[in-house]
Parts: structure tokens; C-alpha cells; sequence
């Protein structure tokens, strides 16, 4: 009965959304294997999604020259380029871990676009040693192909409307997802993805740019509360797959089963989306136009949450430096995408120079040594707590105390609020710089600064 109700909701759901013009949704399913010396792809299927395409069919093009990797969909009767999206993903960020230099791995991914009427040419793009997206896979796909997988699939969980400003083809849409809610716990996941769109909401500049979108919530019933976190024992068997310690960080969440989730996900309008697992214990992540995620029920969701949808949404980078993280310092600094982290290698054509005061130098004075000092205390601590596996509450005191440290002696900066150049980003204690001195990509900090806000504000006049 649940699932004829589903059934029957969502083609309601889907005649009202949607214009009678819509294009069907095309995915494109593969297999990215390889280490850090080499890397292959292999197709697993191309699906037609149960809703039609999303997006905004006057804005195909993505400009932004955001992400790690880059795809295009040409079309071959005119050999003209009928959408492009940049992304990051799991895989480009282990290919920087040290286990990529010792085995292969294999990782699935997607492409999604607006369904093609003629024959197209996917080309899939990676940036090279000098930043310039290069060819590494191509594949053409005939729209009449007998193999494009058009299977029915009944929806895994009932749609939840939380905010609704238009159809999704004229705003951003993002849906967010459950995993480790069981059937008794739904009306909990309701409550928790409201929450978290209130939050998102009341931070600039999301707060002025609301009515720019839909937000949906969908949420598979799992089996068991929570989801697995193998440093402590604790296995769960989730619908979407999430875990904690991804690439050896006990804070680190991300699901492998990209299968499942774009599966599910399939079942609502989405441009992004942001997963709530149903876990106190600290933790979240976040990849460029692929997903974020945040332990919902921690005291510090707010903060990991707006952060971590930082990265998924603007492909912002972590301006932090002084946390253990599982990647290798790269070999030589250029200049990074992301658009909130520079190298400084041509300080007269910083990517932010317009936004920077002529009485602020480059790089930028702030008190390096002093922070420095303390944060290494305190990531002494924060390990102990971990390791000896004691209660959350004393690992939420300690962050309370970091963040009041930070925010008292941040404020304290001769530059604080002005955009500078910070040295001390991405995970590298020289060589990379910030925009501001303090932001919620460095720290705990309730606030994007100028740049990132900028950079957010960009990514939703793409899809807007």
C-alpha cells in the first residue's frame, strides 16, 4: 500500500512540477579506477531518471571554471557544445591520499544532463599539471540506443516538500536526504532537514538569495539507527551507504555507493544535494557538485553543515591548516581553482584584487605564530579525546573553547574584516593564502567572508 501511495504521489508530484516542454533527465553511469600514476574509465550504464531535467534550460553552459573535472555534451550534427558542468570527486580527492601510491582502487561516479534528441559526444575533461582541463574519456551515446536503461523503479520514499519558490527549472534545487532513519524515525528526519534549511537560510548570502530556491527532502528507511563508523566496531547497513573515516579521518563522511544514491536521489528535482546522517558523533564532508553531508544531531551540525555545503555547492576549498587531514602536500603550488585559496604567485593579478584596499599589503600580517601555538595544543587534545573514545559532550566543550578562542583573538587582527591575503590555507601552512583572516572555511566562524560569499552568489546566478 506504502508504495502504491509513493507511486501515485509522485507522478502528481511530477505533472505539477514540471512544464509540458521538459526534456527527460540522462545519466550516465561509470567506473573510475586507477592510482596515482594512472587512471582508466569503463561505462556501467546510461539511465533515464524518472523526472525530467531540472535545470535551467537558458543557462546549459557552466562558465565558472570550477572543479577538479570537467564534461561536455557536444552535440554531433552540429559538433556544438549542448551543456558543461564542472565537478570534484571522491576519486580526485584519493588519487591524493598515500594509499593511491601503493594500490588500485575503483570508485563510481555519474554524469548527469537534459536527455539529447540527436547523437552526442560525452567528453570528460581533467584539469593537468598546469591547470588546463585536458581530454581522458569520451563517450558517444545514440538517444535511440535499445541499452539506455528506461526501467520504472517505484520511489523509495515519499517526496517532502520544505520550501517551494517556482518550478525547479527557474530555481536551485536542493534536496536533501535521510540515511540512517529507520520507518519510526521519519517524521525525526523531517524535523532535522527543516531545521537544517533554517540554518542555511539565516546565513548570508543564502539569507538574501532564498527566494532563488526549492528545497526537498527525501528519506529511504533504514533498517537500523545511524550509520557505520568502522574506528569504533560500529557496522550499519544504510540505504545510501554513508560511513564515517572516510580515507582514515574519523570526522570524514561519505558514501561509495554512488549507485544507491543517485538512484534514490533520482526521485526528486535536484541540482544539489546535502545528506543528514542520523548520528550525534561529529563529522560531515563535502565535494564539489556531488553531495555534502553532516551528522545531524550534532551540537555543531549548523556549523558543519553550512560549512561542508560550501564545498559541495561553490567548490570552495578548506582554509584551515592545522587539522590532520588524510591528503599528500602537493609537489609543486599552482595556483588552485577553488576561489576562495591563492597561491600569490602574480600578487598584481590576484583572482580577488579587485575586492582589496590600497593600505592592505600582500600577503597580509596577521599573528600566524601565535595561532599556531595554540591550535597545536588543541589538536592534541581533540586526538586524545578521540582515542581513548570518550563522551561526545567533552569533545563539544572542546570546540566550544576553540571557537572562543578563535573569535577572540581573530578579532583582535589589524586587518580583521578586510580582504587580504592570509597566509595559511588548504591544509599548508605557507605557500597558500586566504581572503580574510577568519571565515567559516578557516573556522567555526558563523560567517562566509567576502570572497566566498561572492563565489556562492556565482554559482546560483548559473542555475537560477
Amino acid at each position: 500500500m506504502f508504495k502504491l501511495i509513493s507511486s501515485i504521489f509522485f507522478l502528481l508530484l511530477s505533472a505539477s512540477l514540471f512544464s509540458v516542454f521538459a526534456v527527460p533527465t540522462m545519466r550516465v553511469d561509470y567506473y573510475h579506477t586507477g592510482n596515482i600514476k594512472e587512471e582508466l574509465f569503463s561505462l556501467d550504464r546510461v539511465v533515464i531518471e524518472p523526472l525530467p531535467w531540472p535545470g535551467n534550460p537558458q543557462k546549459p553552459i557552466d562558465d565558472t571554471n570550477l572543479g577538479k573535472y570537467f564534461f561536455e555534451v557536444i552535440d554531433r550534427n552540429t559538433n556544438k557544445v549542448i551543456y558543461s558542468r564542472g565537478f570534484a570527486s571522491i576519486y580526485g580527492e584519493w588519487e591524493t591520499t598515500d594509499e593511491a601510491k601503493s594500490i588500485n582502487r575503483t570508485f563510481h561516479e555519474s554524469l548527469r544532463f537534459p536527455a539529447p534528441s540527436n547523437s552526442v559526444q560525452v567528453v570528460l575533461k581533467k584539469r593537468d599539471s598546469n591547470n588546463a582541463f585536458q581530454q581522458i574519456w569520451s563517450l558517444l551515446i545514440e538517444p535511440k540506443d535499445i541499452f539506455i536503461d528506461r526501467a520504472k523503479v517505484n520511489p523509495p520514499a515519499t517526496l517532502i516538500e520544505i520550501l517551494k519558490n517556482g518550478n525547479p527549472e527557474n530555481k536551485v534545487d536542493l534536496l536533501i536526504l535521510g540515511d540512517g532513519y529507520t520507518s519510526n524515525e521519519q517524521a525525526k528526519f523531517e524535523r532535522d532537514a527543516r531545521r537544517m534549511t533554517e540554518i542555511l537560510f539565516a546565513t548570508p548570502p543564502f539569507k538574501e538569495r532564498k527566494q532563488d530556491f526549492n528545497v526537498w527532502g527525501l528519506c529511504p528507511a533504514s533498517s537500523e539507527t545511524g550509520i557505520s563508523r568502522p574506528s569504533t566496531g560500529l557496522y550499519r547497513s544504510s540505504p545510501l551507504g554513508c560511513s564515517y573515516d572516510a580515507f582514515g579521518s574519523e570526522r570524514y563522511i561519505l558514501t561509495y555507493d554512488n549507485r544507491a544514491f543517485r538512484t534514490i536521489a533520482s526521485f526528486a528535482p535536484y541540482d544539489f544535494v546535502e545528506i543528514l546522517v542520523n548520528n550525534r558523533t561529529y563529522g560531515g564532508g563535502g565535494i564539489f557538485n556531488l553531495y555534502g553531508t553532516v551528522s545531524a544531531d550534532s551540537t555543531w551540525a549548523p556549523y558543519i553543515f553550512v560549512h561542508e555545503f560550501g564545498h559541495h555547492f561553490a567548490g570552495l576549498a578548506d582554509e584551515y591548516y592545522t587539522s590532520s587531514v588524510a591528503y599528500s602536500s602537493p609537489t609543486a603550488k599552482l595556483e588552485p581553482w577553488e576561489p576562495n585559496v591563492t597561491a600569490l604567485l602574480d600578487p598584481d593579478n590576484l583572482k580577488w584584487k579587485h575586492l582589496i584596499d590600497k593600505t592592505t599589503p600582500l600577503p597580509t600580517p596577521w599573528e600566524k605564530e601565535a595561532y599556531e601555538k595554540y591550535s597545536i595544543e588543541y589538536q592534541k587534545k581533540r586526538s586524545r579525546i578521540r582515542q581513548e573514545n570518550r563522551p561526545e559532550e567533552e569533545m563539544e566543550a572542546l570546540f566550544q573553547e576553540n571557537k572562543e578562542n578563535d573569535l577572540k583573538t581573530l578579532s583582535k587582527e589589524k586587518y580583521f574584516s578586510k580582504v587580504g591575503a592570509f597566509e595559511g590555507a588548504m591544509y599548508e601552512a605557507k605557500g597558500y593564502y586566504r581572503p580574510e583572516v577568519d571565515c567559516i572555511m578557516f573556522t567555526r566562524s558563523e560567517a562566509f567572508c567576502t570572497v566566498c560569499k561572492i563565489a556562492i552568489e556565482r554559482v546560483i546566478d548559473l542555475y537560477k
